[in-house]
């Protein structure tokens, strides 16, 4: 039941009467305002007629009538109320109750029409005076107006759609003059050359204007992603990842300019600005904007609305194109830098402009970690440059030799590559700098040599792979690199921990690269002799070449590598070869069943070309009787040749004469029977071979 039926429920009979008439005063009022209203709406939102009645007076009527309604029941004692429960009858007053109820629901929504049109009218004179904030204010109450999720009524009247449409039109133009505004007071332009940008930055030194268009901007949500996408592509990127100029003009009585020139071209990693002078930049871009920075409470200002927008592009700009290069490389470097403070006061700085939130973190998080950001670059930055060394040409050599510290730490005298050599000296380096290291880096230091020395026996035998198999000069070079490492590896054993067996590891890998090299020259020997036949010594010269042949790839391999390896291991490889070239050429003669007298001449031509030539491929001819064992084999294998059958049993001597060393006895009979013609005689010198 409405209020005033509970009024007429409780009051006594002449208050009823009373009542009454007020109540029937009160309605037609309302229907008298109703129609005016009516007509002004008609007027002003659908027919758009000049109306010569103003708002003002409607909107005094109307207050006046709330209040005579507010005071009819404000009037009602409690004890009335109760008087009349029992004496007044209810239906009598009904058609009254009905209508002041209609009446009360059409006046609050003419009452809501005119306030609203008050609001329009508000807003032009807000806007003639340029009054932003009054402007935002009188939208807002409009919006509110409008909005109104109780008021069912007011959404199905003819006006509500233009009254609609004019806040909407008024909202926009607000947003519109905020722009304008805004752009007048911070202009923005960039001028692109062939290689260079320019970019202008003037700010109005005006902070009452923009005091007074600041909170309309952020209460509008106005779209800043256009000048903050500016700010972070064409100001802040260049200067954190390239050298810049800037020039201030503070000389303008109205305006701060400043002006920021930059290359367009991409730039290698060494022109990168130091950070120093980055934040020196970033200051000076952040104090020019600082006379926009107005700000509305404690957290809100105009820096934290650009920094929504750009803060997280920026840190990591800050961070992976800027900080991260400016690390120091050297120990020595990192002693004297003082980039985590620098950072901290920077940081610091963007906390006090409310560029950056006090939880923000990122910066100072990064400070925290350049001590381990640093071992591990620095680090890093060793096995970088250990793989360049070791990626460098192996043919560039030297002489090495380490005498020192007693026979059992000798290295023997013998030719490396100079990149081993510089690799050695990185590594004494490291050794040297561990000394004088802080605790915290020391033992990440020492733990970069295992790694360089594993790096090596993968990176060398793979980035130098066909020169190891094709040419017997880098393979030598790579057996000593390997054996000198290994070396240094031992020798300085007690200052680094080892990781496996790494010694043994690069000594297999030297000698299982020149081994796989020995083997293919000892194919191509092989290969050459193939083609070796004796019974045609004496007709065909090809069989004199293919011995000259193998004997000039001899020498060739004594120029490559005699200089290189170390003695031992040089006459050891040059006999293992020469022993299987003997091997086989005593083969190929003592499986022939017939050796006539030429081809037996012939034989001993060839054989006394090698006894003459091979001794020279060591450094003393006389090495080649111990170092081949086969050598004296062969000598003999001439004599038999070149041997009457009393000269061979002679040298048999019943098995205990020089042939027996290297012969058994039906290896001296079959080359009896292929030399000798079946006689008596040769019945009898084989009678004696036993």
């Amino acid at each position: 039941m409405s209020f005033l039926g509970e009024v007429l429920n409780i009051v006594n009979e002449n208050e009823s009467i009373s009542l009454k008439k007020n109540t029937t005063n009160l309605v037609e009022e309302i229907a008298n305002l109703q129609n005016k209203v009516k007509t002004y709406v008609e007027d002003n939102f659908e027919n758009f007629l000049p109306n010569a009645a103003t708002n003002r007076q409607y909107l005094d009527e109307a207050d006046r009538i709330v209040r005579d309604i507010d005071n009819l029941y404000h009037n009602l004692s409690n004890e009335s109320k109760v008087v009349v429960l029992g004496s007044l009858d209810k239906s009598e007053l009904g058609e009254y109750i009905q209508n002041l109820d209609e009446a009360k629901a059409g006046l609050h929504t003419s009452h809501k029409i005119l306030k609203i049109d008050h609001l329009f009218q508000c807003i032009e004179v807000a806007k003639t005076h340029k009054e932003y904030q009054k402007f935002m204010g009188y939208i807002f109450d409009i919006k509110d107006l409008i909005n109104d999720p109780k008021d069912e009524i007011f959404r199905q009247l003819d006006c509500f759609a233009n009254i609609n449409i004019r806040y909407q039109i008024e909202n926009q133009s607000l947003l519109y003059s905020l722009k304008q505004e805004f752009d007048q007071l911070v202009q923005l332009k960039e001028k692109s050359f062939e290689k260079t940008k320019c970019v202008t930055m003037r700010v109005s030194k005006n902070r009452e204007k923009f005091a007074e268009i600041a909170l309309p901007l952020i209460n509008t949500k106005f779209n800043s992603r256009t000048m903050c996408e500016f700010l972070l592509n064409n100001v802040f990127k260049p200067i954190i990842t390239k050298p810049v100029s800037i020039e201030m003009n503070d000389a303008d009585s109205s305006f701060v300019q400043m002006q920021l020139s930059y290359s367009t071209i991409d730039l290698s990693d060494d022109l990168r600005p130091n950070y120093k002078n980055v934040f020196e930049n970033l200051k000076l871009t952040i104090e020019c904007l600082q006379l926009i920075n107005n700000s509305f409470d404690e957290k809100v200002c105009v820096f934290t609305i650009i920094a929504n927008s750009v803060k997280e592009q920026f840190i990591d700009l800050l961070r992976n194109s800027c900080l991260s290069y400016s690390i120091p490389n050297t120990i020595n470097e990192m002693k004297v830098s003082t980039m985590v403070d620098d950072i901290k006061e920077f940081n610091e700085f963007l906390v006090s402009t409310k560029f950056l939130r006090d939880n923000d973190t990122e910066l100072t998080n990064f400070a925290q970690k350049i001590d381990v950001l640093f071992q591990n670059r620095f680090c890093r930055n060793i096995l970088e440059s250990a793989v360049e060394i070791m990626r460098k040409d192996l043919h560039d050599m030297m002489i090495i030799s380490d005498n020192g510290g007693g026979s059992a730490s000798m290295f023997p005298r013998c030719m490396i590559s100079k990149s081993t050599s510089e690799l050695v000296t990185l590594m004494d380096k490291v050794l040297h700098q561990s000394k004088t290291a802080t605790e915290d880096i020391v033992e990440k230091l020492l733990s970069t040599i295992p790694s360089i020395l594993e790096r090596y026996i993968t990176e060398v035998p793979t980035h130098h792979a066909k020169l190891l198999v094709n040419i017997p000069q880098q393979a030598a070079l790579f057996h000593n690199n390997c054996n000198y490492l290994a070396y240094w590896t031992a020798k300085n054993g007690d200052k680094i921990e080892l990781v496996g067996n790494i010694v043994q590891s690069l000594q297999k890998l030297g000698a299982d690269h020149f081994v796989r090299q020995i083997n293919n020259q000892k194919e191509q020997i092989m290969e050459l002799l193939r083609e070796f036949n004796p019974l045609t010594i004496e007709t065909d010269v090809m069989s004199q070449k293919i011995i000259r042949q193998c004997l000039r790839q001899f020498d060739l391999l004594k120029n490559v590598w005699q200089t290189i390896l170390p003695d031992e291991v040089y006459t050891s490889s040059m006999a293992t070869l020469l022993n299987e070239f003997c091997v086989e050429i005593i083969r190929r003669i003592c499986a022939l069943e017939d050796i006539p007298s030429t081809v037996s001449n012939g034989l001993v031509d060839i054989l006394d070309i090698i006894i003459e030539r091979a001794p020279t491929i060591f450094e003393e001819n006389q090495q080649i009787m111990i170092a081949v064992p086969k050598w004296v084999k062969l000598t003999q294998l001439k004599m038999i040749l070149n041997a009457s059958l009393v000269q061979i049993t002679e040298q048999w001597s019943e098995g205990k004469g020089p042939l027996t060393l290297n012969y058994k006895a039906e290896e001296v009979k079959s080359l009896i029977r292929a030399l000798f013609q079946n006689t008596d005689r040769r019945a009898n010198a084989l009678f004696l071979i036993k």
